[in-house]
């Protein structure tokens, strides 16, 4: 899978401007990076900014198809996660203070192509793919960073997939039901 990789000063760069963009949100203010971007940061790639307190989830949003350019996907979705996320209330400014944020960088989601369902075993790998399900109108998505952090499987992320999308846990068996995967790079704050 071939795709133009940011180094960890870039990433650290995107996060620096996503919680610059936050700050700035918070106080009533516009925000637009006043420095020369890398130019990597133009091109058109998926993006989930990530933000957690005291090691708890408090938004994720995201565009898993490289729709825009990595800087104004970064603009946009640090804002959604953090004011959004219908999971959570918007963030307080002591509340984000005290935030950690994690930005991923997508590849293109790709279809797993599978004979029977007992293929996704040997296909996917935990830690490296992420996975988008698609059955009729439910679509769910996770990052390859979470069947990690609860330690499951493949089983495991398969069922909690179908959770994500609205779906009964065994629609990953299904015929009509499609699994796409990618991978992404992922920057974590320092500290937090």
């Amino acid at each position: 899978m071939s795709q133009t990789r940011l180094t960890k000063e870039e990433g650290q760069l995107l996060i620096n401007i996503a919680r610059e963009n936050i700050n700035s949100y918070i106080v009533g203010e516009d925000y637009s990076p006043d420095m020369e971007l890398p130019e990597i940061f133009n091109e058109k790639l998926g993006v989930f900014v990530t933000l957690s307190y005291n090691g708890k989830l408090r938004g994720c949003i995201g565009y898993p198809e490289p729709y825009m350019q990595l800087i104004e996907g970064v603009l946009d979705v640090s804002i959604a996660a953090a004011f959004e996320d219908p999971r959570f209330n918007p963030i307080s400014k002591e509340e984000f203070d005290l935030t950690k944020i994690e930005i991923s960088v997508l590849t293109k989601p790709e279809l797993v192509e599978i004979n029977s369902y007992e293929d996704y075993f040997s296909l996917l790998e935990i830690g490296r793919d992420g996975l988008i399900i698609e059955n009729s109108h439910h679509r769910g998505l996770l990052l390859p960073q979470v069947p990690l952090e609860w330690n499951w499987d493949i089983k495991d992320y398969l069922e909690n997939l179908c959770y994500k999308a609205g779906l009964h846990k065994d629609a990953w068996k299904e015929e009509k039901t499609k699994i796409y995967s990618f991978q992404a790079q992922i920057f974590e704050e320092e500290g937090g």
